[in-house]
């Protein structure tokens, strides 16, 4: 199978990478590029551990073919920080106890980031609506919620 170019920024690194078609952007990111943050879940897009940020989006990397994120922008967890100061919703996150196990984490705090990003001000049902498609099997999402809560009053 023929590979394909493709040119994306990363956490703020420009990257060429020559993939084939078929390629899952999760295994560029992990295999590819060892960012090993985005961790591979359920594989089926019901889970939400895959999920990065495209143009600020949050996007499931396992259902994502590697060649449609040429030209744009992924954010994954390892580019939240800036330097050794973490992100206002990592620090949150930490101080609500909302990380237990913390394999669903990376996708969990990407996806509210990106709430906070559409909504700056959300209720806890618009909270729990967005975070819908990311499970946690350990917290009950309680802590995650008020993490989230949080950080958003804490931005204002």
């Amino acid at each position: 199978m023929k590979k394909v170019e493709i040119e994306f920024t990363i956490n703020g690194k420009k990257t060429k990478l020559s993939v084939k078609p078929n390629t899952l952007l999760i295994n560029v990111i992990r295999n590819e590029l060892y960012l090993t943050g985005d961790k591979y879940g359920c594989g089926i897009g019901e889970c939400g551990a895959c999920t990065v940020l495209i143009n600020s989006e949050p996007v499931l990397s396992c259902l994502t073919l590697a060649a449609t994120v040429d030209g744009k922008e992924i954010t994954t967890i390892e580019g939240l920080a800036k330097g050794n100061e973490l992100h206002p919703m990592q620090i949150a996150f930490l101080k609500n106890a909302a990380v237990q196990c913390g394999f669903c984490t990376p996708g969990m705090i990407l996806t509210a980031v990106a709430l906070l990003k559409e909504n700056p001000s959300p209720t806890e049902e618009e909270i729990k609506d967005y975070i819908r498609g990311n499970l946690c099997r350990c917290t009950g999402y309680i802590q995650i919620v008020k993490a989230i809560i949080s950080c958003a009053t804490e931005a204002k």
